[in-house]
């Protein structure tokens, strides 16, 4: 893991220019990487942008993703610049030719290659397509071993599991809890919250200081399942935290309980012990590390796999409370022995 003062502070342009005009020259060559998506997408990427900073020091690492992940950028190390990018709709806001190096972290569709050719760069790395050469996309593989191979075969190695960010500046708001993550960004990834509340009831037993995290859409569910468990509504965290301050909650975590969400992302990136349900998303593709203290429940064979449907997915419906308590007690056993 990188020292703490290898860590730059990001300077983050904008769509405005208040910050940055980037139609003017820059201040050195830049390499621009593009992963315009979420939370947990960003942090599969981290070993493929450790590879770029490691390979390209002489340049300015900008890194487009949607201005929101800044508290999460900070934590990478290495990056320059954030450049806001809340998706694929619009061209960057960057003159044609300032960029020397371009980078698609983010897919091998027409969309994302369009930004990236409209750049004009010196130098484009990607997946190979009908312009440019490259690795070949491969389907079913882990996703911080795809963008970790494609900037290796591009000569910029990376490992794909050096995932480990760096601790956010202030301790976390609660020391040691036991974060039951009860949102997901999609329908198909939420675990009944009952299951939730039962969960978060028996770890109380157990004496862990349970908290319910989420965004603030998700605060409801959150207060229901705390509700549910018999815990006060000061356990009710979803909605109060800023970026860093969840990522701080999480790195000083005694367990995450979550779905296949962000926050299962940000445990693998700080080595907290982890349940992770999965459902629509297969674990041989978004999996934490092997080698993490993480413990991953579905059930394949009846996994339907729409990403976006609104109802919970077969395979994450299958996970029963008795199994993520037993993965606790396996987790925590395995803990206590090394």
């Amino acid at each position: 893991m990188p020292r703490r003062e290898h860590c730059r502070p990001v300077a983050v342009g904008t769509t405005a220019g208040q910050v940055e005009d980037f139609g003017s020259r820059a201040p050195r060559s830049e390499v621009l990487a593009l992963r315009a998506l979420k939370l947990g997408d960003l942090l599969v990427a981290v070993p493929a942008i450790r590879g770029i900073h490691r390979a390209l020091p002489e340049h300015r690492l900008v890194l487009a993703v949607p201005g929101w992940l800044e508290p999460i950028v900070e934590l990478i190390g290495g990056v320059d610049v954030l450049l806001p990018t809340p998706g694929l709709d619009d061209p960057l806001p960057i003159a044609p030719g300032r960029i020397d190096i371009a980078v698609n972290l983010h897919g091998n569709g027409p969309e994302s290659r369009g930004i990236i050719e409209a750049l004009g760069a010196r130098r484009v790395v990607g997946h190979r397509n009908e312009l440019r050469d490259g690795p070949e996309w491969e389907d079913g593989v882990l996703e911080r071993y795809r963008w970790a191979r494609l900037v290796t075969a591009h000569g910029m190695p990376a490992d794909p599991e050096d995932v480990l960010l760096l601790p956010p500046a202030a301790p976390a708001v609660i020391a040691h809890a036991t974060v039951v993550h009860v949102g997901a960004f999609y329908g198909s990834r939420e675990w009944p919250v009952e299951r939730f509340a039962a969960v978060a009831s028996a770890l109380d037993a157990l004496g862990h200081r349970v908290v319910f995290t989420g965004s603030g859409a998700e605060r409801a569910r959150a207060e229901h399942a705390a509700s549910l468990a018999g815990l006060p509504d000061s356990t009710v965290l979803a909605g109060t935290l800023a970026l860093d301050e969840f990522a701080a909650l999480i790195r000083e975590a005694r367990l995450v309980v979550s779905a296949d969400t962000g926050a299962a992302h940000l445990a693998s990136a700080y080595r907290t012990p982890s349940v992770v349900l999965f459902g629509p998303a297969p674990v041989e593709e978004w999996g934490p590390p092997a080698d993490g203290p993480h413990v991953t429940l579905t059930d394949a064979r009846v996994r339907r796999g729409d990403a976006f449907a609104a109802e919970p997915d077969p395979a994450i419906l299958a996970v029963t409370v008795d199994d993520v308590l037993g993965a606790v007690a396996r987790l925590e056993s395995r803990v206590a022995t090394g």
